[in-house]
């Protein structure tokens, strides 16, 4: 029993499959040394990098060093599994890890360096006892390995070859060396047929499995009774290819008889004549295998000629279809082009339509320009007759009545016929008719020319003085006797204003009055879409709300008696032609002297409205006393309504709600496209103000109020001083307030600021000292006198 006096170097690759036949040949062969494995780590010539891999030269030498390292721990771990593969196999192991470019260079410096007297390395075949010379690493270390060291080669865990030790490295191009003995050179052709069929059993893979059987089972069989033979004639113990016998006995046991030395002649002329037809045999083998290999190789040929020969009839058929395709896509596209050209010259046909066109559209505008300024001057001649007309008939009138008067009397009492027309010389403007008049002009009152019943009586459409006008004819019961009839034509006769009804002429016979006809009807038909055509936009609402005040504030602050209307709402504001607002019914209230309107004694009895009053004031409900304060009151709630687009029952409730909860915007009318911010809060605020039950607390239409309305439709269009804006929204500000860091914001977005528990100053970001908010009044009176110029 061998001790672990000697070890036995056993070189492994990166495969651990690959080696696992080459250890179970160390292991049996050599069961009581000790194993060492031997590794040369190859360094590799290309880094992976993000830019994808790169020549060691070519990267950096971070990411080389980081590669390096992890090649070495990888394999490191190599290593660690061909130990544990021993340990497994109860074998004691250690292992030896070389660096080298190359790794025939690195094991033989490896043997070297460690004194290495046995190793272990795997080999590929060719013939006999060759190494393949694609097996550069074998061949390598079988030239320039040290002679004093032995080395087997083993291919699939079988040994195919020992370099022994010696002096002088032994050839790798030789089967044996030319000296050996008979016994020896049998042995050696035995491991030399069966290594020969083992390698060509796996090249002919082409060949049929029975022929391959039959040849291999031929020459092992013949080689094995020439063994058995040669053992018989000599009586020799020759070993077996791997014992590798000596030279030198061999000779030894030549010299020992003269008889010997004849009968050894013979036979070594004997087995070289084996040999000789052994290498005839080989070579006939050898050409078989090249002639079933030129035959496997004519098959492939064959078979890649007709897979090209149906690739190439595919390539004419696609060739085909691609031809038939482009002809059908030119022709597409020539149609195309010609479509193109039709269409180019019917566009051009049709420019010069359009410039025709134009160019006639421009003479029209022209013509009908020159048609609206002669039908203006028209128009204007025709009201300029109208008016000397009727100051004809009217003198005419007085004339005839005088004359029947003189003819009655004898005599011509100027005085008295002043009495009996006195307020058509005090209304010189106004023209009376008569009862046929109005019936001729409504067809004797028809009901299907009225077009409204109201609380002071029916309204009638006619056709007089060469106009449409309208009738409104009053009912007696309405109406204090001739007094009061005669107060209500002093009051409408009296005052002209562009925003309120104009009254053409009166009938004392029939109780009526004969005013201008409005085709656009009232505002109350027009924002709930009973005779719109178009959206009412912000701009026209706010418009009207101007008009409304204006012509309110003229009624109030006329002298030396203030006229109430009474009866404002939707309903008595109509629109012209232009769609400007004109007021009427409003000289059917009370004419109210200005010093008693805060006297206990004026009530409701002596200044009751005659007409319906639908926004009624809650202080007039509960002390029957009428003011200017109730024309206010309903104000209020046509501006709510004209922002809203809503009815007036329970509006302000709900208005005031809206603003409390911070949803404005979501109340108002969304038909009117996108509401100016400040514009919208203003209106809000006046309306709401308007509508508070307290008559104190509502505002006075005064001059700078009407003239703030008037600029709120058109402020947007004006350049907004920057510090008029709000630094947070960026907005005019309604309510400024000034916060602790000095600057001035909207009040509501200040507050709101704090209020999410910021402590910080909005535009500084610096912790504010103190969250207190003082009103900015100079700059709130500066806002709103730049609203309010005009």
């Amino acid at each position: 029993m061998e001790e672990y006096d000697e070890k036995v170097h056993v070189a492994v690759g990166k495969s651990v499959k690959k080696a696992m036949a080459l250890l179970q040949w160390s292991f049996t062969q050599f069961r009581n040394k000790q194993i060492h494995l031997l590794h040369v780590y190859q360094p590799s010539t290309m880094i992976p990098t993000l830019l994808g891999k790169l020549p060691a030269s070519k990267a950096s030498p971070e990411v080389v060093s980081a590669f390096r390292i992890e090649e070495r721990e990888q394999t490191k771990r190599l290593l660690e599994k061909y130990l544990s593969i021993c340990r497994s196999a109860k074998v004691k192991a250690s292992s030896v890890i070389g660096e080298a470019d190359e790794i025939q260079k690195g094991i033989v410096a490896l043997v070297i360096k460690h004194n290495s007297r046995k190793l272990v390395i795997g080999a590929i075949p060719e013939n006999c006892m060759k190494v393949n010379m694609n097996s550069s690493t074998a061949n390598y270390v079988a030239k320039n390995a040290p002679p004093f060291c032995e080395i087997w080669f083993i291919y699939k865990g079988k040994h195919i070859w020992t370099r022994e030790a010696s002096e002088t490295p032994p050839s790798l191009s030789s089967c044996a060396q030319p000296e050996t003995t008979t016994a020896e050179s049998l042995s050696c052709r035995s491991f030399q047929y069966g290594m020969n069929d083992l390698f060509h059993s796996e090249c002919l893979q082409s060949d049929s499995t029975s022929t391959r059987t039959t040849v291999c089972t031929g020459i092992e069989f013949w080689v094995q009774s020439e063994i058995i033979e040669t053992e018989a004639t000599f009586s020799s113990k020759s070993s077996s290819c791997g014992s590798h016998c000596s030279p030198q006995n061999s000779a030894g046991r030549y010299l020992s008889t003269h008889s010997e030395v004849e009968e050894e002649t013979v036979n070594s002329q004997l087995v070289g004549a084996k040999r000789e037809a052994d290498e005839e045999t080989d070579e006939a083998f050898t050409e078989l295998l090249k002639c079933k290999r030129l035959e496997v190789k004519a098959i492939e040929a064959i078979n890649k000629v007709k897979l090209l020969e149906s690739a190439h009839l595919h390539e004419v058929k696609l060739r085909k279809e691609v031809e038939n395709v482009l002809r059908a896509t030119v022709q597409e596209q020539q149609k195309f082009l010609d479509e193109k050209e039709r269409i180019a010259i019917e566009l051009q046909r049709t420019m010069r339509s359009i410039a025709l066109l134009d160019s006639c559209a421009q003479e029209t505008n022209h013509r009908r320009n020159e048609a609206a300024d002669e039908l203006s001057l028209i128009q204007a001649s025709i009201s300029t007759l109208w008016h000397e007309k009727q100051q004809i008939r009217r003198q005419r009138m007085e004339a005839l009545r005088c004359l029947e008067r003189w003819k009655s009397r004898g005599q011509v009492g100027a005085a008295h016929c002043n009495g009996v027309i006195g307020f058509a010389e005090g209304l010189p403007q106004l023209a009376e008719f008569t009862l046929s008049d109005l019936q001729n002009a409504t067809c004797n009152f028809s009901e299907s020319f009225k077009f409204r019943e109201g609380g002071y009586g029916s309204i009638y459409k006619g056709e007089m003085l060469g106009r449409t006008v309208a009738v409104r004819k009053l009912h007696p019961h309405n109406m204090q006797g001739p007094a009061g009839f005669h107060q209500e034509v002093q009051v409408l006769g009296s005052i002209q204003h562009p925003h309120l009804l104009t009254l053409l002429g009166v009938c004392s016979e029939a109780w009526s009055f004969v005013y201008e006809y409005l085709p656009n009807g009232s505002v109350h038909d027009y924002i709930f879409r009973k005779s719109s055509v178009s959206p009412l936009t912000w701009k026209t609402r706010a418009r009207w709300i101007a008009e409304i005040a204006t012509a309110l504030g003229f009624l109030h602050s006329s002298k030396p008696e203030t006229i109430i209307h009474g009866d404002l709402k939707l309903e008595t504001v109509l629109l012209d032609s232009a769609l400007s607002c004109k007021i009427c019914e409003f000289g059917f209230s009370r004419l109210v002297k200005e010093e008693s309107l805060y006297l206990p004694s004026f009530r409701f009895s002596s200044t009751e409205p005659n007409g319906s009053f639908t926004h009624t004031d809650p202080e007039f409900q509960r002390t029957g006393v009428l003011t200017p304060k109730s024309d206010i009151y309903s104000f209020g709630f046509i501006i709510l309504q004209l922002l809203t687009g809503r009815a007036s029952v329970g509006l302000a409730g709900e208005v005031r709600k809206a603003v409390f909860c911070g949803n404005l915007f979501s109340i108002l009318d969304s038909s009117a496209g996108e509401w100016h911010p400040v514009v919208a809060k203003r209106l809000v605020e006046l309306g709401l103000q308007c509508c508070r039950p307290n008559s104190r607390d509502r505002p006075e239409l005064t001059p700078t109020l009407v003239r703030e309305l008037k600029q709120l439709h058109v402020s947007e269009e004006r350049p907004v001083p920057s510090f008029f804006l709000c630094p947070i929204l960026q907005e005019i500000m309604y309510d400024p307030q000034v916060a602790a860091d000095g600057f001035t914001y909207e009040g509501e977005a200040i507050c709101e600021w704090l209020q999410n528990r910021h402590q910080t100053s909005p535009m500084t970001n610096l912790k504010l000292s103190h969250l207190h908010l003082t009103p900015n009044h100079t700059l709130r009176l500066a806002i709103q006198g730049w609203l309010c110029k005009s």
